[in-house]
């Protein structure tokens, strides 16, 4: 079995001196399935918990701001990292703590907003003089990267930093990058895991799957989800409201059956495609009956889920010229959700190539794997 950090923390309880404050989530949890709040109020000064995306139990909604509160199981003041006013740490919460502790499981894909946070709290406690230790996690889909790399223009809280959207890092890992490249100077420490060896998934670990949000059920979910998070910057549903988010994608005007022969025509390795009829009870298409398909990995190994999203846009926008469509900026922002996905702006032309911009990621992605190497922990 693969330990994490958090599995490890007595061994480095003196890197917990002083007061401390936990970010955490639902995923926070210690081998023999307890709590990281738990587990940290037994080896430090435990002041304060911070809140990211979900909340810290996982009671919020996806995108849902939320303000301030307590926590409700440890009594503990709970200060919201993700309010409608800002995702940064409050200067309040900097007088409450010596030491800030990260522990969340992620996964594996930039759009996922857990690796903004620890961004954020890297820059804010390296500026207020603040400790961070990071409690390490596996990657679930291991350490290979794919994708392009995220263009300046289009960042966002849903695409923080350079990297490819399957980027292949430890959370840990992670913020030794940024702290390194961006030269913040933060007094960073990283818990390591015990056992975890470079190419390892979530199969190799040995430990159950602790949803990191409620939309992430399974690991295929993991999986599939560079690939289908994309569609939430369309008008299909990407499976919200439904018995699994992120594998059952459609719309009412898609037509199931041929668009699960189109999927299968693609010959993206490692997916197969079925199709099904599906009325989401949230989220787009809420109440109406959807046609589309659910995807199935078929060989997690052979598996590109970001190059199966790429050509899976380009799918819907050939065969569905006059009901597909990219969602509008939202209010206050320039840029359509999709070029915040994505990491770049080509989906919102008209002639853009699959196949270009797919060896547009190989090249990207193997540039970056060699720009990982001098921050990883694991051989």
């Amino acid at each position: 079995m693969v330990r994490f950090g958090i599995d490890r923390i007595h061994e480095e309880r003196e890197l917990l001196q002083g007061r401390a404050a936990l970010i955490t989530a639902p995923s926070g949890r210690t081998a023999d399935n307890r709590s990281s709040v738990e587990r940290l109020r037994e080896v430090c000064d435990l002041r304060l918990l911070l809140a990211p995306e979900h909340g810290v139990r996982g009671d919020k909604a996806a995108g849902e701001s939320f303000e301030n509160g307590i926590d409700g199981p440890s009594g503990l003041p709970v200060m919201s990292l993700y309010s409608a006013g800002s995702k940064r740490l409050p200067r309040t919460a900097m007088e409450l703590f010596d030491t800030l502790v990260y522990d969340i499981q992620d996964v594996g894909c930039r759009h996922y907003t857990f690796i903004s946070t620890l961004k954020n709290a890297l820059e804010d406690c390296a500026a207020a003089g603040k400790r961070v230790v990071v409690l390490d996690r596996p990657d679930p889909l291991g350490d290979r990267v794919e994708g392009t790399v995220l263009r300046a223009e289009t960042a966002s809280f849903v695409g923080c930093y350079d990297i490819p959207a399957r980027y292949g890092l430890t959370c840990g890992e992670f913020a030794r990058m940024v702290n390194g490249e961006q030269k913040l100077g933060c007094d960073l420490h990283v818990v390591r895991c015990e056992g975890l060896r470079r190419g390892m998934d979530f199969y190799d670990w040995g430990r159950v799957w602790v949803m990191p949000s409620l939309a992430m059920p399974r690991f295929e979910t993991a999986l599939l989800y560079p690939a289908t998070c994309l569609l939430e910057g369309t008008n299909l549903s990407e499976g919200r409201g439904t018995a699994d988010p992120f594998g059952i994608v459609g719309a009412p005007y898609i037509r199931a059956e041929e668009l699960a022969r189109q999927i299968e025509a693609l010959g993206e390795p490692g997916v197969a495609a079925t199709p099904v009829w599906f009325t989401p009870a949230a989220s787009k298409h809420k109440g109406v009956l959807c046609g589309g398909v659910q995807l199935h990995v078929t060989d997690r190994k052979a598996l590109r889920p970001v190059y199966l999203g790429i050509r899976l846009i380009k799918l819907l926008t050939e065969h569905y010229p006059e009901e597909f469509r990219l969602l509008s900026p939202s209010e206050g922002d320039e840029l359509p959700f999709i070029s915040r996905l994505a990491g770049h702006r080509l989906f919102e032309t008209a002639d853009w190539s699959p196949e270009e911009l797919i060896r547009q990621g190989e090249r990207e992605s193997a540039a970056f794997a060699r720009r990982c190497e001098p921050w990883r922990l694991y051989e």
